[in-house]
């Protein structure tokens, strides 16, 4: 069974665009480079796509939707960035600062800064 019949399937009338969006690109490129593109294993799209999913959505729809559906977030040092490379700022300033160049140094700390920072990125050592 294609992955869009199976979303339809689950979720039926009231399937939301972005797990449609996320299905069509599993039938074009494969769930392997979806999960890839958007962060999050083949579990979670296996889970999403039958609906079986329990934890929070949020961070999965917006990645979806920055990944195949083109949805943009100003960024104050970058400007307009598709949501799945905010991400992934986020990601590296939510750890220990590398200092590998001054443009990843100022990312660091204006990711740290910028209201969209999700604390749940924030590194906790031991």
């Amino acid at each position: 069974m294609r992955l869009l019949a199976k979303a339809q399937k689950h979720w039926g009338a009231d399937a939301p665009d972005w797990i449609l969006a996320m299905a069509e690109a599993c039938d074009r490129t494969g769930q392997r480079k979806v999960a890839a593109s958007i962060g999050y294993s083949q579990t979670t799209i296996s889970q999403l796509l039958k609906q079986a999913y329990v934890g929070d959505i949020e961070n999965i729809e917006e990645a979806v939707r920055g990944a195949f559906m083109g949805l943009t977030v100003s960024c104050p040092v970058l400007g307009g960035i598709l949501t799945t490379v905010c991400h992934e700022w986020q990601k590296k300033a939510g750890r220990p600062l590398v200092v590998t160049s001054s443009h990843r140094t100022h990312m660091h700390r204006a990711c740290r800064n910028c209201p969209r920072f999700q604390e749940g990125n924030r590194y906790v050592g031991r």
